[in-house]
């Protein structure tokens, strides 16, 4: 059987495989280089070091995004199509997205969907510095919902031991609490995400220092 030849491409792979299984703590040269069962020197021939390696994961899991970006498009329904596609990257790389958020690229892969987001929030009528805030507010939206759902936190996350029991609530002490209990531990996160995303957008749409009559 032919070894495929070592690459950086190679070594990113193993990257992202070895992150999803174990989470990105797991990650080291050396660990690669196990994985891979070649040399660790031979790594640092196509990756200069653990921190260039990690960037190399989160930009290949950004290519990945199948951005459906219309230009033309009304800007709410851009906002819609971006938060999408970042979600289902985000399903099927849940760990490696983690890293994606955390790290500051600027790379093709790593601008495209900034520059994209950007020139649809200038194209819904703010100017430059809304529009980054804009972003950023939503960037903390999006993130704090994967968050959620690939159970990195516990936030009235369903499905866990830590679910709210009425019977250990004090109903004078915590009415509402008491009473939605059930909501709290149960949760659609598509519908939810969506529902956010529509918060989101109407939130846009009213804000004063959006310019009127822009699409």
């Amino acid at each position: 059987m032919t070894t495929q030849p070592l690459s950086r491409a190679r070594i990113v792979a193993a990257a992202v495989e070895l992150i999803e299984r174990e989470g990105a703590d797991a990650v080291s040269m050396r660990r690669i280089a196990s994985e891979l069962g070649v040399g660790v020197m031979s790594l640092y021939n196509h990756v200069p070091n653990k921190g260039a390696l990690l960037d190399g994961v989160a930009e290949s899991v950004l290519s990945e995004i199948e951005f459906t970006d219309d230009p033309e498009a009304h800007w709410a329904d851009r906002v819609r199509m971006q938060a999408r596609a970042f979600r289902q990257i985000a399903h099927h790389y849940p760990r490696c997205t983690m890293l994606v958020v955390s790290r500051q690229l600027h790379s093709h892969a790593g601008l495209l969907p900034v520059e994209r987001a950007l020139a649809t929030l200038r194209s819904a009528g703010f100017d430059g510095a809304d529009a980054v805030r804009v972003l950023r507010l939503f960037i903390a939206f999006i993130v704090g919902s994967l968050l959620r759902e690939v159970g990195v936190t516990p936030a009235f996350a369903p499905g866990r031991s830590s679910t709210i029991d009425p019977e250990e609530v004090d109903p004078e002490l915590f009415p509402e609490v008491s009473a939605l209990s059930e909501l709290l531990g149960s949760c659609d996160h598509e519908a939810e995400f969506a529902f956010g995303v529509e918060l989101f957008v109407q939130a846009i749409a009213v804000h004063p220092a959006r310019r009127e009559g822009t699409r």
